[in-house]
């Protein structure tokens, strides 16, 4: 577990949301937390991806390399050839590699935050304060928090002290996670979870390693063990055209749920595909996978979840949805 100077426990967090209400019951704050060890093709939080801190860049933000140059000044090495511009003077991209000493100060130094940086290590108590702040919200709506990714379980020792404060404090909790961790980090993350929201994208091993870089041998097992400690689980599966949205492949995973959960699941959620985070794919100078994908209209993917929802909940009598907005308990 990575420890500040101060020999702290802290967590590399990317991301803050408050008011959420799509990830658990209630008025929510979502912390996310950084590094995945998946690479989903339709993934939507490309800067979740990576286990450390990262820069991004926003060219339309720069004010330019004659007005301002703050960055290369800020930077220790102060070289151009480490903070590029385009032909215009518009900042076009930070190498951070080998040559970078990751101090972040472009960053800092950026008044038009052209330069934007992906994760930075908060303690309990500094995530705690930001949680607090909205207690009441939690309070009248049967809300809480939701530690959500990247994926949480690659920071297991400190998801845990930060449940474990949660629950101190008498706030409602809540995971969400791909669950490709060992049993005592998730034993220990249990422990203080009311809820946990996990996906099956694939009954298919090979299709699901075609397009997340992963099987789903272990994914599938620690559901059991999750069903089988009697965890409030939400399945959700986020329905791709072209790879899972036939119905073979949705009667595949409900007859799982069904079969080998016992169909002992809060809620299973069939999530439509949005093509979202391609601005931030261009920040981080990545190929946004399915950026050639031509999605639907609402009307057809909603008809289209709909449907599906009614088949699976047909033939295995499962509390099945389309989306993620309709109440949970």
């Amino acid at each position: 577990m990575y420890r500040n100077r101060d020999g702290e426990p802290a967590g590399l967090i990317y991301n803050i949301q408050k008011y959420t209400i799509h990830d658990g019951p209630g008025i929510r704050t979502t912390l996310f937390f950084k590094g995945c060890p998946m690479s989903c093709a339709w993934c939507s939080n490309p800067e979740g991806m990576n286990p450390e801190p990262e820069i991004g860049v926003y060219p339309s933000k720069c004010i330019t390399r004659d007005k301002c140059s703050r960055c290369v000044k800020a930077c220790p090495r102060n070289d151009e050839h480490f903070i590029i511009f385009d032909k215009n003077g518009c900042l076009e991209r930070v190498r951070q590699d080998d040559y970078c000493t990751s101090c972040l100060k472009c960053a800092d130094a950026c008044p038009g935050r052209a330069v934007m940086v992906w994760g930075s290590y908060m303690t309990v108590p500094e995530c705690m304060k930001i949680i607090e702040e909205d207690r009441d919200f939690y309070r009248r709506s049967g809300g809480g928090v939701t530690l959500n990714g990247g994926e949480v379980m690659l920071q297991w020792e400190f998801a845990s002290l930060l449940l474990e404060a949660c629950h101190k404090a008498e706030i409602n909790t809540c995971v969400e996670t791909a669950l490709l961790v060992d049993r005592s980090g998730l034993d220990a993350v249990l422990k203080h979870t009311d809820l946990l929201i996990t996906d099956i994208k694939d009954m298919d091993g090979d299709r699901h390693r075609k397009y997340t870089g992963i099987d789903n041998n272990t994914i599938l097992k620690n559901i059991k063990y999750v069903i089988e400690k009697g965890v409030r689980t939400v399945i959700r599966t986020p329905v791709i055209p072209g790879v899972n949205d036939d119905e073979q492949s949705m009667l595949a995973i409900g007859g799982f749920i069904k079969e080998e959960l016992g169909g002992d699941i809060v809620q299973y959620q069939l999530l439509p595909f949005r093509k979202m985070g391609t601005e931030k794919y261009a920040t981080l100078r990545r190929r946004y996978p399915m950026e050639n994908f031509e999605t639907s209209e609402r009307a057809v993917w909603e008809s289209k979840l709909t449907r599906l929802a009614a088949l699976i909940k047909e033939k295995y009598e499962l509390p099945v949805v389309a989306g993620s907005s309709q109440k949970l308990y």
